[in-house]
């Protein structure tokens, strides 16, 4: 995705019939973890010995999503779960701003004079590269092409859509049929991601726990 995977992400957790995101909570984690992904595959990110992440590359990427990761990530060192559940609104809305800047979405301005609105409604100007991408990602956990080719992005997006439960792209029969696949890319992107973050990819992996845990108070990181 030249865009970068956290606004990849985005349109692929956005309901095109509905003009919202399915599931604003889901899709914060969603598009910290893939933000974490994308500076983890520009070597911008490693882990340690500990599991904890660490700043290989403190120069700014140009992405201000990115580069607001990047800061916070070298402030403390924590693990790729705590650095998925951190933030994530913060990010969320910066990358709604970057979608917007880039035409990609619209949304009304901030008032500064009027009343507080906690959220803005965002709509998909072109609902045909959200479907197409939302279509091409269920494709892939649906079909059996070789891995070895398929790009890194989809990869990443087709592993956050199934561990991180975005019935939107996949259904929990897909889940189910395709138990064996979602396996598979998962053991790939962990191969891909193993010099850097093999971590991150665990913390994937158990996503969806990850976001049970948070909404209900629990600890964990």
């Amino acid at each position: 995705m030249s865009r970068g995977l956290q606004l990849a992400v985005y349109l692929l957790a956005f309901d095109t019939r509905a003009q919202c995101l399915q599931d604003r909570t889901r899709a914060g984690f969603l598009v910290r973890a893939a933000a974490l992904a994308e500076l983890a595959h520009r070597d911008a990110l490693a882990e340690d010995g500990q599991g904890r992440v660490r700043v290989l590359d403190p120069e700014t990427t140009g992405d201000g999503v990115l580069d607001a990761l990047l800061a916070e990530v070298g402030g403390a060192p924590r693990t790729w779960k705590a650095w998925i559940r951190r933030g994530r609104e913060d990010t969320l809305e910066a990358v709604e701003e970057r979608l917007a800047a880039l035409g990609v979405v619209t949304m009304p301005d901030r008032d500064p004079y009027g009343a507080v609105v906690p959220r803005r409604a965002v709509a998909v100007r072109d609902p045909r590269e959200a479907l197409d991408l939302q279509r091409r990602v269920a494709e892939l956990v649906r079909g059996d092409a070789p891995l070895a080719g398929a790009p890194f992005a989809d990869v990443v997006l087709a592993v956050l859509a199934a561990h991180g439960h975005l019935r939107l792209v996949l259904s929990r029969h897909d889940r189910r049929a395709r138990a064996e696949r979602i396996t598979a890319l998962t053991g790939h992107l962990a191969e891909r991601l193993a010099g850097q973050a093999p971590g991150l990819v665990r913390a994937v992996s158990g996503l969806n726990l990850t976001m049970v845990a948070a909404q209900g108070g629990m600890g964990g990181g």
